[in-house]
């Protein structure tokens, strides 16, 4: 729940909230229009810039609260799973509606996590067996064969993209109380490993890309990942992990409306009810114990 000290602490944190979830989802809506519009730009480039802007602006937001930065935690090993989530979400929306791959990749996360979990050696309750089981078989219901079924390519991507955030949150929890510094550390690390391949492939390929392309880049990268993650650590201590959880069911459903009303994309009787049953699968299998 919201840990409140007083009204206006709560609507403060609720605040940051919000505007944390239109982030995440604009992540989609930023990616979607880039790969997948008017702009010219590859997905290994549109990955590189954002990685690269989030990298500055969290370097930069970190050096204007404490006046001077410290070494950065992090490691090369979350820097990759960072990697793995960030490359397949570039290349899955060259093909993807921007809702199914929210959708995709939010399912793609919680199961991960929640499989991490059971070889942890955690007993869910029949509860959460039953959340379990309708998120899976949700997502295989959205991805099966059909006429309304998505690009199987980038359905798969999109997964992959999902378990990297799934390991990378993983990782995080370990990361000790200064949750934004390793964010900053991972972004800075991830950035080192791919701007270069990104470089060396517009010098010997002759990528193709346009300001406009690169300008949703930075968009993703600068405000939608960096400042997001930083409202988001910002207002996680005022929130207990199951709501925490629960919040992020609506990235979802923001960035589907986004689609609809800024791509002109459909809401399919398919994706429709995958949503339901994985979104509700999902719902039930984080609950809290009683």
């Amino acid at each position: 729940m919201i840990r409140q000290s007083g009204k206006g602490s709560g609507a403060r944190a609720w605040g940051l909230v919000a505007i944390a979830l239109v982030a995440f989802a604009a992540n989609s809506v930023l990616c979607r229009l880039a790969l997948a519009g008017a702009s010219t730009i590859d997905p290994l480039q549109f990955t590189a810039v954002r990685v690269g802007s989030g990298a500055v602006t969290l370097v930069l937001l970190l050096l204007a609260a404490r006046k001077r930065l410290r070494p950065l935690p992090g490691s090369a090993l979350s820097a990759g799973c960072l990697l793995l989530y960030a490359a397949p979400f570039s290349y899955a929306y060259i093909s993807l509606a921007t809702g199914t791959g929210a959708l995709i990749l939010f399912a793609a996360v919680q199961l991960t996590m929640i499989g991490a979990g059971l070889r942890a050696g955690e007993r869910p309750t029949p509860l959460e067996w039953l959340g379990f089981a309708l998120a899976f078989g949700g997502l295989v219901y959205l991805v099966s064969p059909g006429l309304e079924a998505p690009d199987l390519m980038g359905a798969l991507s999109m997964a992959a993209a999902g378990v990297g955030w799934g390991l990378y949150s993983l990782r995080g929890k370990a990361s000790g109380d200064d949750p934004t510094g390793a964010t900053a550390g991972n972004f800075l690390r991830a950035a080192l490993l791919i701007v270069p391949v990104a470089v060396a492939a517009q010098l010997f390929v002759r990528a193709s890309w346009d300001l406009h392309g690169v300008l949703l880049a930075v968009g993703s990268g600068a405000l939608a990942s960096g400042l997001g993650y930083a409202i988001w650590y910002a207002a996680l201590p005022s929130l207990s992990a199951t709501r925490a959880g629960f919040v992020q069911l609506a990235v979802p459903i923001l960035a589907t409306i986004a689609g609809i009303l800024l791509l002109n994309e459909t809401l399919t009787l398919r994706f429709a009810i995958a949503s339901v049953v994985v979104l509700g699968g999902v719902a039930l299998a984080i609950a809290p114990r009683r």
